[in-house]
Parts: C-alpha cells; sequence; structure tokens
C-alpha cells in the first residue's frame, strides 16, 4: 500500500509540475507578447507624433529623410521594422529598401479613421506582433506608422528564459518526490510493511475473532487509552458504547487493574467484584518488534463458579469441623472406656453426662435461636471452628425461619463475615483475648446481622476503601474477595453494609437488609 501511496504521490507531483511549467511558459509566452505589442505602440505613437514626420510626409520625396530616421528608430528602440506609409498603404520606409513603394501588407483597423491598431499577423518580414498608428495633423490623418516586432525573437527570448522554469520546477519536483517518499516511508513503517489487503483482511478476522471468543478482550495502547474491546468485555465491565479512544481512568476500572496497567507488569487471574458479577482479569503487556506498543487485559466471568465455591468452602468447613469433632468424640471415648476398665464407673457416667450437655446445650441454643437450618448448622460449623483456634464465638439474638434472604445469600453474608473477623482476632498477640461476637436480628421484612471482633480494628484511611469492590488490604495474598461477596449480596437486595469501631476493640461490621414495601394503588 505505501508502495501504491508513493508511485500515485509522484505521479500526482509530476502532473502538477508539468502542468505548472506548460502553464508558467504559456503565461511567459503571453506577457511577451504584450510586452511587445506595448513596446510596439509606444515606438509608433512617439514616431507619429513626431513634429519630422508630419513635416515629411507632405513633402514631394518623403522617402529621402524618412528612411534613415525610420532605420535609426528601429535599432535604437531594438524593434525589427518600423513604416511610415501613405493612408494609401504606400510604403515611405521599411527594413528592405525593396519594399518602399510597395502596398503595406496587413489589417490597418481603425488606424485611418484616427484610432490605435495592434495585431499578429505574418507580413513581408514573417509573423510578427504590430502596431499601427495614425499621423494626424490639424485633425486630419495625413499618414500611417506600423512598428512591429518578429515573434521568432520573442520566442527565442522566451526560450532563453526556460532554464531559470525548468530550474524552479525541478526543485519542485524534487522537493515534491522527497514528501512523498517520506510519507511513504512513515506509512509504511506504521503498517508493518503490510498492503491493504492483507491490512483489511486482518482486520476483517481480528473482529470476528473478537466477537466469537468467549472471554472479554481489552486492548489498551501506551497511552492508556482503549483501541479495541469486544462485546463480552462491554457486558461484562459495563463499558459505553464510545469506550474506543477514552482512557482506563475515565471507565470506573479496578484501581489495581489500572495500576497494573499504567506500570506495565503483568498480572494474572486477579478476582474482582464489580456490581453483581465476580471477574477474573488479567494483564499483560504488549510488545511488536521488541517495542512495547500497549496492554492486553482478559475478563473472565466468574460469578456462578465463585458461588459454587463458596458452598463448596462452607460444606468443606462444616466437613473439616465433623472431623474435629470426631477427633474429639473418640478421645473422648476412649477416656471413658479407660474409666470403666479402671473401675470407676462413676467418674465415666459423670464424665459423659457432663460433655454431652455440653454438645447439646450449644446445639439446642443456636437451634431455638435461628430457626433457619442452613444458617444454624453454619454457626455451628463456625463453633467448632472457633473451639479449635481457640476463639471465643458468641451468638446473640434470634432469628426466624422466614427471612427477606434467601438462605445461600444468608450463609454468604454471616459466613465470609465471620470468617473475616475470625482472620482479624488470629492477627492480634496471643495475650490479647480473642473474641467474636455475632449479632442476630430480624423478622419477614427485615433482617440486621452484626459481627464484632476484638482484633487490632482498620486504619481510619483504609476506611473508605474497605467496602470497594475487590478491594483488599492483603490483595497480594489473594485474599480480599469476602467483604466483596458480602457488598454484593448487600447491593443485589439494596440493603446497606457499616464500618465502625466495634465495643471488643477491633471492627465491626452491620449489615441491614429490609424488604421493599409496595406501593399500592388508589382505587
Amino acid at each position: 500500500m505505501a508502495r501504491q501511496i508513493l508511485l500515485l504521490q509522484v505521479a500526482v507531483v509530476v502532473v502538477l509540475v508539468v502542468t505548472a511549467v506548460a502553464l508558467a511558459a504559456w503565461d511567459a509566452r503571453h506577457d511577451t507578447r504584450e510586452s511587445a505589442r506595448a513596446q510596439a505602440t509606444a515606438v509608433a505613437r512617439s514616431v507619429a507624433d513626431s513634429p519630422f514626420v508630419r513635416q515629411e510626409v507632405d513633402t514631394a520625396d518623403p522617402t529621402t529623410l524618412l528612411q534613415p530616421f525610420a532605420e535609426e528608430v528601429r535599432r535604437d528602440t531594438g524593434t525589427d521594422f518600423v513604416v511610415i506609409m501613405d493612408t494609401d498603404r504606400t510604403r515611405y520606409t521599411h527594413p528592405d529598401p525593396a519594399q518602399i513603394g510597395l502596398p503595406f501588407v496587413g489589417d490597418l483597423g481603425g488606424a485611418p479613421r484616427g484610432q490605435v491598431f495592434t495585431q499578429e499577423y505574418v507580413g513581408t518580414l514573417g509573423l510578427s506582433v504590430r502596431a499601427v498608428v495614425p499621423v494626424v495633423d490639424d485633425d486630419e490623418v495625413v499618414a500611417l506608422v506600423a512598428v512591429g516586432i518578429k515573434v521568432d525573437r520573442l520566442d527565442r527570448q522566451l526560450v532563453g528564459d526556460l532554464p531559470r522554469i525548468s530550474l524552479a520546477a525541478g526543485a519542485t519536483l524534487l522537493a515534491g518526490l522527497l514528501g512523498a517518499w517520506l510519507i511513504s516511508r512513515r506509512l509504511r513503517r506504521q503498517t508493518h510493511g503490510m498492503g491493504e489487503r492483507e491490512i483489511t483482511r486482518m482486520y476483517e478476522y481480528y473482529r470476528a475473532v473478537l466477537g466469537a471468543v468467549r472471554e472479554g478482550l481489552l486492548l489498551v495502547d501506551s497511552d492508556q487509552r482503549v483501541q479495541l474491546v469486544n462485546d463480552e468485555a462491554r457486558r461484562l465491565l459495563a463499558l459505553p458504547e464510545d469506550v474506543e479512544g477514552r482512557s482506563l481512568d475515565e471507565l470506573g476500572l479496578p484501581p489495581g487493574l489500572v495500576g497494573a496497567v499504567e506500570q506495565r507488569t503483568a498480572v494474572a487471574d486477579q478476582t474482582y467484584v464489580l456490581g453483581q458479577q465476580v471477574l477474573v482479569l488479567s494483564s499483560s503487556p504488549a510488545y511488536w518488534d521488541q517495542a512495547e506498543v500497549g496492554a492486553v487485559v482478559t475478563i473472565r466471568d466468574r460469578t456462578e463458579l465463585q458461588a459454587v465455591t463458596g458452598e463448596l468452602d462452607l460444606v468443606r468447613g462444616l466437613t473439616d469441623s465433623l472431623r474435629a469433632q470426631n477427633h474429639e468424640a473418640a478421645n473422648r471415648l476412649h477416656t471413658i472406656v479407660s474409666l470403666v476398665e479402671m473401675g470407676r464407673a462413676e467418674q465415666a457416667v459423670e464424665f459423659a453426662t457432663s460433655e454431652l450437655e455440653m454438645a447439646q446445650g450449644l446445639a439446642d441454643e443456636l437451634v431455638s435461636a435461628v430457626d433457619e437450618p442452613v444458617l444454624a448448622a453454619l454457626l455451628l460449623g463456625k463453633s467448632a471452628q472457633a473451639a479449635e483456634r481457640g476463639i471465643d464465638l458468641e451468638v446473640a439474638g434470634t432469628l426466624p425461619a422466614d427471612l427477606p434472604v434467601d438462605p445461600r445469600d444468608l450463609v454468604t453474608l454471616v459466613g465470609n463475615l465471620v470468617d473475616n473477623a475470625f482472620d482479624a482476632v488470629a492477627e492480634t498477640r496471643s495475650t490479647t483475648p480473642q473474641r467474636v461476637r455475632v449479632s442476630l436480628a430480624g423478622d419477614a421484612d427485615t433482617l440486621r446481622v452484626a459481627v464484632d471482633d476484638s482484633g487490632s480494628g482498620i486504619a481510619p484511611e483504609d476506611r473508605a476503601h474497605v467496602l470497594e469492590r475487590g478491594w483488599s488490604s492483603k490483595a497480594q495474598e489473594g485474599r480480599g474477595i469476602g467483604l466483596a461477596m458480602v457488598s454484593q449480596v448487600v447491593s443485589r437486595h439494596g440493603g446497606t453494609l457499616e464500618l465502625t469501631d466495634s465495643p471488643l476493640g477491633g471492627a465491626r461490621f452491620v449489615v441491614g437488609v429490609r424488604t421493599p414495601v409496595e406501593e399500592v394503588a388508589p382505587r
């Protein structure tokens, strides 16, 4: 394509230069003839206005004195002929003495009537530019003066000027060719030497591939401006129609992703929560011919997978709790058997009864407080986890079975908040009491869950970012998605999520959900 454009530009430049030279030559030829016409007219007027000429044309032999005079004027003015004639065309003077006395060849126009007449005409000396001026004496035309300049002499003068015109044309042509070559070189560099068919085919194929892949693709240039985006990326990131050409900072994307693209670093499988979706984003710098040209961002939808994974984690946690309880029960059973074998049956009965009362009491307490069986099972599992980790877990309040949040979302809310609290208290010193309190309240229209911990709390400067989508103070460790999932559930139900200081010394997260009141149309 660059070669075709170069040839086209060269052809255009050549045509323009040739046309310009032709127009310049035509203009010079026209100017030369106009100058010759003006010169001939001026010389003829001067001769016609001479008193000597008026006097001599009335004598019996005008040629005797007028011929030397006319020849002297011709030589001094650089013209080719100065002819003084009678009104009946009879020549009194001529450069060729043999023509004296013969009729003047050519038109006279309005000269016999006192007007100035000019023309190009082929006379006895050849084609010439001539002017005919009347000699007036007492308002009467008594003679005529014709002055001419031969055209071949004008053409020789024009040919003498052609080298300068050609030099200017050559300089113009050279500048045009150099400019066309530079444009072609830049175009070839920008298109990587590809032709128009290759570029068209590549664009069509790339567009087809971008539309066919199930992952979202976002191509960003070196200035962090979006250059290409497919439909899946528009859907997942909720991008506007005019996204191409806009900066990443204007699109409301996760700060971590924007920062990775700006720093030209590769980021793989980072999880973010955007709206109601859990997305996995990867970014990698793009290179062409060892030069960085931007970055490629891929987006995958992990919403359903994240929900299933959360449920799987819940089941795995309950399984681990049951396994731990199984080991603990085996140890206690061995203790009871050993007491029986030692003949201390009463102590064995007392030990078994106390353990059963503690376990049954905790289960009865949770079941009586929480009518939702899934949530009750979750809290029982969390209680076992807390016991294993040396954390004092307290559950307060009651919840009915009929709630404005379905069990799946309720498990997501409470489970992630409790896990977050466990992680917070686990980071404190061993001398600090590790306590977590879960406060439950609600009915068929409202739900309120508060989780307090005795951890180190959250710094004031970080509180504005804790509830941001995908934020985590430990993102490098792959953590932080739990609070994002909680925020997602709260947003889906139109609830509230607040972060304050806890009376236990750490952080307090409070979730509030209310069933929207339907407006009843007036009868």
